[in-house]
């Protein structure tokens, strides 16, 4: 095993600026969700189109492109790739802005949706190598706390901004577009002013390298078939965890505007609230059990946790259901905790029990998975129930029993990969 001639112990200041690189692209690619009501108005969109926007737009491209990408980030120099993908999902925000049909609108989404996720693999195995093995869980901690508050954001600012062009406020900053096009305007201006200060960060150099930087695909594949009993469950579980939390965050506007009489300018701040701080209170108590699991020294310790964050997220999935707003929200923010946690301590698991060479395909691989599974098919699995159900417009109680099914399915796989944990942390 080859060793880094100097390993960092934990370098917070590029960590902080990666992790608002994370929070940019989280906020653009899900700020349509939190006007989507708007957009679909103006341009006469069904809810299975605004499914389609939200699903198969990030999906796909995610699907095609997230394995080169992963190769890209086990090979390449990883900053640069950050720089791109963030030029990426800038420039979907702006088209969003400014596309007429549904056929533009789907290909900014397909820009946004792909810049913002294969970023996340990016950063996890950027963040890996700012930090020594007993840090990663507050290194992951830290990635984490953008992620939530770049979600905080597309519900709180993506709705700020609606709501003040909706009341006529600021008119030299609209370019004469409706609300919601205006803060889609906005939102990417910021995203490419933030993409600036990132160009000082500077590749670290890369941590734990078993098989060689420069191995060959079919090695790295081997590598990860041999890892096959601990990864195909780990990857289910929080794949199904993903998928509980897209449809939560996808359908949570149209269940609050639909059921509950709340307009985007009105829950848009509750709701980033809400995201914002259980995001950080999952990330700080997620990244704290991760490394307090890999401590214990028991076999997949590091995963204890997410097991059983999993289990709380499945009474909590109920929240569309509930007979007020109140509950509706509070429920809504115990299933975004849990899955804030299970998410945090499952990268810290692949930077842990994964050598490095072999991340950015495993994150690749999973990312693509994911895509395909959590963004492509939870928004329209839950309008297709809704239609099977005849509950017509509205979504809560299909939400419902998604949410429930696939966090039981989760709770198992993660029993799974723990009793097949590899026995040691990579050193």
């Amino acid at each position: 095993m080859q060793e880094a001639l100097t390993r960092p112990k934990f370098a917070a200041g590029p960590l902080v600026m990666l992790s608002l690189l994370v929070g940019a692209s989280w906020c653009m690619q899900q700020s349509f969700g939190t006007v989507q009501e708007a957009a679909k108005a103006e341009l006469h969109l069904s809810d299975s189109q605004l499914g389609l926007l939200q699903g198969l737009a990030v999906s796909i491209p995610i699907a095609v492109l997230a394995v080169p990408i992963g190769r890209l980030i086990d090979r390449g120099n990883r900053m640069r790739l950050m720089i791109v993908l963030a030029m990426l999902w800038s420039a979907g925000t702006l088209l969003t802005a400014f596309a007429p049909d549904f056929a533009l609108l789907f290909v900014a989404r397909m820009m946004a949706g792909l810049g913002a996720t294969c970023a996340v693999g990016a950063a996890i195995s950027i963040g890996a190598d700012l930090c020594a093995p007993e840090s990663r869980g507050r290194a992951m901690l830290i990635l984490t706390i953008g992620k939530w508050a770049g979600t905080a954001a597309a519900f709180a600012l993506a709705g700020g901004l609606y709501g003040l062009f909706l009341h006529g406020g600021a008119p030299w900053a609209s370019a004469g577009l409706p609300p919601w096009r205006a803060a889609h305007l906005a939102l990417g201006i910021l995203s490419l002013l933030l993409i600036l200060p990132a160009l000082a960060l500077r590749e670290p150099a890369r941590q734990e390298v078993e098989a060689g930087e420069h191995a060959s695909l079919r090695v790295v594949l081997r590598e990860l078939a041999a890892r096959r009993a601990f990864l195909i469950p780990l990857f289910i579980g929080q794949i199904g965890v993903a998928m509980v939390d897209v449809a939560a965050s996808i359908w949570i506007a149209p269940v609050l505007t639909r059921d509950y009489g709340l307009t985007a300018d009105h829950f848009g701040g509750t709701v980033g609230a809400i995201v914002f701080g259980v995001g950080i209170a999952g990330s700080v108590l997620g990244g704290l059990l991760a490394d307090r699991g890999q401590r214990s020294g028991r076999r997949g310790g590091i995963l204890g946790s997410a097991l059983i964050f999993a289990a709380i997220g499945v009474p909590a999935a109920l929240f569309p259901v509930m007979p007020g707003a109140g509950i509706c929200l509070t429920l809504f923010g115990v299933l975004i905790l849990s899955g804030t946690v299970c998410g945090l301590v499952t990268a810290a698991a692949l930077s842990v029990l994964i050598p490095n060479e072999l991340r950015g395909v495993c994150l690749g691989a999973f990312i693509a998975i994911a895509g395909v599974i959590a963004f492509g098919i939870a928004p329209s699995l839950v309008t297709g129930l809704a239609g099977l159900m005849g509950s017509g417009a509205h979504l809560g109680a299909p939400l419902a029993i998604v949410g429930v099914v696939v966090g039981i399915l989760s709770i198992v796989a993660f029993r799974i990969a723990i009793r097949n944990a590899p026995r040691q942390a990579i050193r």
